[in-house]
């Protein structure tokens, strides 16, 4: 397998076929490009690798940072920690898919069509669960940090572990179902438009929420005057703040990818289109980027998770000498 086959073995809910009308086939899949005469961009496996690892490492100490701080134990860290999770099957399955390419070029590897397809079959459900959950994972902390702040009295009664919890197995169960039916219908150009469409309906959703939740409590700030409710929405705040930054890098780093889904359903045959095909192992590795960058956003923005984080390195540290 070369680089350029790395995507026909993964991501395979998106691979689509078009007939032209001159009756001439075009592979308009998110990987091989070589029928539309454009070079694909290569870039070195061992890039891949390296930051698959480093981004795979990183989430874990969040996750097991949240799990042992008992003052992050909260419903708005539980999410978060869903939202590392996230990160980490797109970790996984690079690290795992990239494994596999190098060790099979290198001939360490005999694989047969039918282990082929089912490797194919488990990353392309653990990337298309990653971005579906990560999404509702935004949405869900962009609905609690809401609640925080504008009811702020009865958040402890609205937002139950018990309820973060159900919406946690709710998240989970919902992406890895809608991922699975989107790999059996992958040759259906409504898997594109669904997940298109989610991913506009989830950002719309979440900056309408923000732009309410920042003018309103700017103005409730200002007839706040008890200073323990002061300090209450000031760290609201900095938690919503905090979300909006994740926002903006999930935007950042998986807007080409999803602006390649929508070439792809609007112009697969236009010449710009097809350039623009032309640098897909570039998104992937700004996907790759959004799982290495939201643990360093977590670390930066949280005072608490950076002390846990600091201990759990420094105490790993002192044991390997």
């Amino acid at each position: 397998m070369n680089d350029s086959s790395r995507h026909h073995f993964s991501m395979k809910h998106m691979d689509y076929t078009y007939n032209i009308d001159n009756n001439i086939t075009l592979n308009a899949s998110l990987g091989d490009m070589n029928a539309t005469g454009i070079a694909q961009i290569m870039i070195p496996q061992e890039l891949f690798l390296m930051l698959g690892l480093i981004s795979l490492v990183e989430n874990i100490l969040v996750v097991v940072a949240i799990i042992k701080n008992r003052n992050l134990h909260s419903p708005m860290y539980y999410f978060i920690c869903c939202l590392a999770v996230s990160d980490m099957l797109v970790s996984v399955s690079n690290v795992v898919e990239t494994l596999f390419m190098l060790l099979t070029e290198h001939g360490l590897l005999l694989v047969t069509a039918k282990m082929l397809q089912h490797l194919d079959n488990v990353i392309d459900i653990m990337i298309c669960s990653s971005v579906v959950s990560s999404l509702s994972f935004l949405c869900t902390i962009a609905a609690d940090r809401y609640i925080t702040i504008f009811y702020a009295l009865r958040y402890h009664s609205i937002m139950t572990t018990r309820r973060a919890v159900v919406i946690i197995a709710v998240v989970w169960l919902t992406s890895i179902t809608s991922s699975s039916l989107f790999i059996v219908y992958h040759t259906d150009n409504a898997v594109i438009a669904c997940l298109v469409t989610f991913f506009g309906v989830t950002l719309v959703f979440t900056a309408v929420l923000y732009l309410h939740m920042f003018i309103l409590a700017h103005v409730h700030s200002r007839r706040i005057m008890a200073l323990h409710k002061s300090r209450r929405k000031a760290t609201s705040m900095k938690g919503a703040i905090t979300l909006t930054i994740l926002l903006g890098v999930f935007v950042i780093c998986w807007g080409p990818f999803f602006l390649h889904l929508i070439l792809i359903l609007t112009c697969p045959t236009n010449l710009y289109c097809k350039c623009y095909f032309s640098h897909f192992n570039l998104f992937l590795i700004l996907i790759i980027c959004n799982s290495l960058i939201d643990p360093l956003i977590y670390a930066y923005r949280s005072q608490e998770l950076r002390k846990t984080l600091k201990e759990m390195i420094f105490c790993s540290w002192f044991f390997a000498m």
